[in-house]
C-alpha cells in the first residue's frame, strides 16, 4: 500500500501543480492591464454576513406576524446591501496597477516593489497586498510571512503610488510575487478583490557574508599569501598625474573638491603609480559549501568597490577580467547571483562558456578591455 501511494504521488504532485497554475492564470490579471470584470470577485465579509442573517430574520419576523414594518426595514437593508456591493465592484473596475522593482536586493534581505495604481477616476481604500491571505488577517502576521505585507491608499486625482517590501530568500532571478488588489469600502459588507500578476523578473544577489565566518577569513588569508592579492600601493607612494573630468562610478575618496569649488566643474585626481599584479577572487580558495563561497566573493566585491580598487573574478567554468566602477561589480554580483555549479560542469565538459561578458569567449574581450582601461585611466 506504501508502495503503490508513493508511486502515484509524483503524477498526482505534479497534476495539482498545473492544475493551481492554470487557475491562478484563469484569475489573475496582468500588470500595466486594466482591471476586467471577468477578473474581479466579490464576497462577503464577517459583518455582511452579519448584515445578511438580520434581513432573513426581520423578514421572518414580518413573514410570521404581518408586520409591515419589519417588511420595509428588511427590504431596506437588503437595497442598501445591494448598492453597498455595486459601489464596491465599480471602486476596483478599470484600475490599472505597474509594478517595478527598486534598487538592488540581496538574498536574506527585503526587496522593495515600486507599485503604481492609475484609474479613470478617484477611488478610494485600496489595498495592496503580497500574497494569497485574504482581508486584515493579513496585517496581524506582518513580519513572518509574505502575506504580512499590506498598505491602503486613495487614488486622488485617479493616481497613487506605494512601496511595499518583498523579502527574498534565494539568489537567482527571481519571478516578481502576485500582488493582491482589495477593499471594502464603503460599508465593510463586501470585499471586492483582483489579483494582477507582473511576466518580470528581479535579480537577487548572494548574501553578503560577515567577517567573522571562519571558511571567509581562511579564504582572507589564502588571499594575503597569493602574491596576486599583494597590498596597494599607498597613497604617499603614488605620484599625481593630473585631473580628469569625473565620470559615474569614480571613488568618491579621488575627487577633487577643491577644483570644483572654484571652477564648479566636478573632477576626479588621476595618480601613476608602479604596475602590480591584479587583484583576483577565487571561487576555489574559498571553503565551504556554494553558498558560503558565493557570500563570501560577494561581501569581497562590494569591499573592494567601496575602496575603489579593481579587482577580478574567477568562477568555475566563468572568467571576469580585472577592472573598477559600478560597471564591474554589477557584472561580479551578477555573475555570483546566475551562478550554477551543475551549469559550471557542463560548460567545463563543452570547452568554457560563450555566455557573453562572463566566458572565456573572444565576444567578452572588447568590453572587458575597455573597463579595465577605464579603471587604469582613474589611476585605481
Amino acid at each position: 500500500m506504501i508502495k503503490r501511494s508513493a508511486l502515484f504521488a509524483g503524477p498526482l504532485t505534479r497534476g495539482w501543480a498545473r492544475l493551481r497554475a492554470w487557475s491562478w492564470s484563469r484569475r489573475s490579471t496582468p500588470a500595466d492591464a486594466p482591471l476586467s470584470q471577468h477578473r474581479l470577485f466579490v464576497i462577503p465579509t464577517g459583518f455582511g454576513l452579519a448584515w445578511a442573517g438580520l434581513i432573513l430574520i426581520l423578514f421572518l419576523f414580518g413573514t410570521n406576524y404581518q408586520n409591515n414594518l419589519a417588511y420595509g426595514l428588511s427590504f431596506w437593508l437588503l437595497a442598501i446591501a445591494l448598492v453597498a456591493l455595486l459601489r464596491g465592484w465599480r471602486n476596483l473596475l478599470g484600475v490599472r496597477v505597474t509594478i517595478t522593482p527598486e534598487g538592488e536586493a540581496f538574498a536574506g534581505g527585503e526587496a522593495r516593489l515600486r507599485v503604481r495604481l492609475a484609474a479613470s477616476r478617484d477611488r478610494q481604500a485600496l489595498a495592496v497586498c503580497l500574497g494569497r491571505r485574504l482581508g486584515r488577517r493579513a496585517g496581524r502576521r506582518a513580519g513572518r510571512h509574505l502575506e504580512g505585507h499590506r498598505e491602503v491608499v486613495d487614488l486622488v486625482d485617479g493616481d497613487a503610488s506605494l512601496t511595499l517590501g518583498w523579502p527574498v530568500s534565494a539568489r537567482g532571478d527571481q519571478p516578481l510575487p502576485r500582488l493582491r488588489l482589495e477593499s471594502d469600502w464603503p460599508l465593510g459588507l463586501v470585499r471586492s478583490m483582483a489579483w494582477v500578476e507582473s511576466p518580470a523578473t528581479l535579480l537577487v544577489y548572494p548574501r553578503p557574508g560577515p567577517s567573522t565566518d571562519a571558511a571567509m577569513l581562511e579564504a582572507r588569508s589564502m588571499d594575503e599569501s597569493t602574491p596576486q592579492a599583494g597590498p596597494k600601493t599607498p597613497r604617499e607612494a603614488q605620484d599625481f598625474a593630473g585631473l580628469k573630468r569625473y565620470v559615474p562610478g569614480d571613488a568618491p575618496s579621488r575627487l577633487a573638491w577643491k577644483q570644483w569649488s572654484r571652477t564648479g566643474v566636478l573632477a576626479t585626481k588621476h595618480f601613476s603609480e608602479p604596475p602590480t599584479a591584479p587583484t583576483w577572487l577565487d571561487y576555489a580558495a574559498v571553503t565551504g559549501d556554494v553558498e558560503t563561497r558565493l557570500s563570501w566573493l560577494c561581501y569581497q566585491v562590494n569591499a573592494y568597490h567601496r575602496r575603489g580598487e579593481p579587482f577580478g573574478l574567477r568562477l568555475p567554468g566563468l572568467v571576469l577580467p580585472p577592472a573598477s566602477g559600478s560597471v564591474q561589480r554589477r557584472r561580479a554580483l551578477s555573475a555570483l547571483a546566475r551562478f550554477s555549479l551543475d551549469s559550471a560542469s557542463e560548460d567545463a565538459a563543452h570547452g568554457g562558456s560563450d555566455d557573453g561578458f562572463l566566458g572565456k569567449s573572444s565576444s567578452a574581450a572588447p568590453e572587458a578591455g575597455a573597463t579595465g582601461s577605464d579603471a587604469r585611466a582613474e589611476g585605481a
